[in-house]
């Protein structure tokens, strides 16, 4: 038997500071180690699981991680007429410094999309658009701080998709494992579970859709990865 793993890096990275553990600053090298190692406790986690009814074990076929490569264009801040490098952010060295560790780590597979702002416009924050409404504040009182360069992730829903298909329809594994936290995957999911691949989701101790239960083989989260015991893993 053989187990797939799919991650949203995107998702992956706003819970990982909820997974006991883990710090919210660890550095990008940090943080890919501990992805592989979050991988593997799930590997195990299932192996248990088949240890118990007598089932022989899974072994991990691949991991697969999905993200948008970093935007590196330049722009001008609308209110102070600064120019503007995405290069120098610290989202931007961090996400690169990531998929360099990722590239050398065994049993992964980055699949990068991008990230793409079709009107190069900047909008305000939401948090401001209720006081500007209501006159709490004005236009006048807005600093580059206050805007935001909206950016869409693209290709990267869509490489999920033709990976669990592939996966799937070629039989290369018996079991996928997703984690991820919205509605997206529901059709790859379901034409996966047609193909008699057991689909497991794993949220990272997120809330989800009751209706979603229906797409999915069962639900897994690890939420303490500081020691090993069952306590460590929840199936909801």
């Amino acid at each position: 038997m053989k187990t797939a793993i799919l991650i949203d890096g995107g998702f992956f990275l706003r819970r990982y500071k909820f997974i006991r553990g883990f710090e919210r600053t660890d550095e990008p090298e940090i943080v890919a180690k501990n992805l592989v190692s979050y991988c593997f406790r799930h590997i195990q986690k299932v192996n248990r699981y088949r240890s118990r009814y007598g089932l022989p074990p899974t072994e991990l076929y691949r991991i697969f991680y999905y993200d948008a490569k970093p935007f590196d264009g330049d722009s001008q801040k609308p209110i102070s007429g600064r120019s503007f490098s995405f290069k120098n952010t610290d989202q931007y060295k961090f996400r690169n410094r990531l998929f360099t560790t990722l590239k050398q780590q065994r049993k992964i597979a980055l699949r990068l999309g991008f990230l793409k702002n079709s009107s190069r416009l900047w909008t305000i924050n939401e948090r401001h658009t209720k006081p500007l409404l209501n006159g709490t504040i004005q236009l006048s009182d807005l600093t580059d701080d206050d805007l935001k360069y909206p950016l869409n992730q693209k290709a990267v829903d869509m490489k999920v998709g033709l990976d669990i298909a592939t996966l799937a329809f070629k039989e290369r594994v018996d079991q996928i494992i997703l984690i991820a936290g919205d509605s997206d995957f529901v059709p790859a999911a379901k034409f996966a579970r047609k193909e008699g691949v057991d689909f497991i989701l794993d949220p990272m101790m997120n809330n989800i859709d009751p209706s979603l239960h229906e797409h999915i083989d069962g639900l897994m989260s690890i939420k303490n990865m500081s020691r090993r015991d069952n306590s460590s893993e929840t199936d909801r």
